[in-house]
């Protein structure tokens, strides 16, 4: 058996098929499974509730938890009110719909809107967004029944010093994804000092010809060799390293780079 200093995740599109099958193949490989929801007008994969109360039983079964990411096309950094009361409104929708599922965190980006650069903000443009999170962060607590540390603000584009003031007042935790902190070009080692001790989920991928979310193969070794060590000297809880590819493939080598840190 393996003992990594972690919970072994991936994400719930694997294999090219719906949540349910991929669920079903991941039960006996990993601990935690990245529920990667979209609801749209054009397309929507949210679970049926029969579908959550399997998803909860092979759950039981397996020692399996959830990590729900919140929709990708949710903006609680946005300017107008009413484009943030939307997001709130469409993730606490998702909150409610897998209340019943053993879950390890909600992951949720912060973003002021689609294709909006935030690293172009000026001073003041930097303070409205962090001033409408802060708004957003408040909607989505009240009343939602579910403990601020378990929402998780990922790093994404910019730097995450921007928004940390948010993620410290609302008592939030952290998603490091490592493998945007490799694509990005911020400093792997300064993140984990930081923010290692506020996280509660990693996203780890590759990058390869230029795109993100790759194998693990297509990792720095060094950066990959970073986390594990910080992980292993932190002790505590185990935190929750979830392989956010989209492929069998890219599954399978991944696993295998991962077999010289079981012991």
């Amino acid at each position: 058996m393996n003992n990594y200093p972690f919970r072994l995740g991936t994400s719930s599109y694997i294999v090219p098929d719906d949540i349910i099958p991929n669920v079903r193949y991941l039960c006996d490989k990993v601990d935690d499974i990245e529920l990667v929801l979209f609801e749209s007008d054009e397309f929507s994969n949210l679970p049926s509730k029969s579908d959550i109360a399997l998803l909860a039983e092979m759950a039981g079964e397996h020692g399996l938890t959830y990590s729900v990411h919140l929709p990708l096309d949710v903006y609680l950094g946005n300017g107008d009110r009413d484009e943030r009361e939307r997001s709130v409104g469409k993730c606490r929708r998702i909150i409610d719909l897998t209340r019943d599922l053993p879950k390890s965190a909600y992951v949720m980006h912060f973003e002021a809107g689609p294709r909006v650069d935030i690293k172009g903000f000026s001073s003041e443009g930097l303070k409205r967004f962090v001033d409408a999170l802060h708004d957003s962060a408040g909607m989505l607590l009240d009343g939602c029944g579910v403990p601020a540390s378990m929402f998780c603000a990922e790093n994404l584009d910019y730097p995450f010093e921007i928004v940390w003031p948010v993620v410290e007042d609302a008592g939030f935790s952290v998603t490091l994804d490592v493998g945007h902190l490799e694509f990005y070009g911020f400093p792997t080692a300064q993140y984990l000092e930081r923010y290692l001790a506020r996280t509660r989920v990693l996203h780890m991928h590759g990058t390869k010809e230029g795109r993100d979310h790759n194998s693990l193969a297509f990792m720095r070794p060094e950066a990959l060799d970073l986390v594990v060590g910080a992980l292993r000297a932190a002790g505590g809880e185990p935190k929750v390293f979830t392989l956010e590819i989209f492929s069998e493939q890219d599954f399978i080598t991944s696993c295998r780079v991962l077999e010289r840190f079981s012991s």
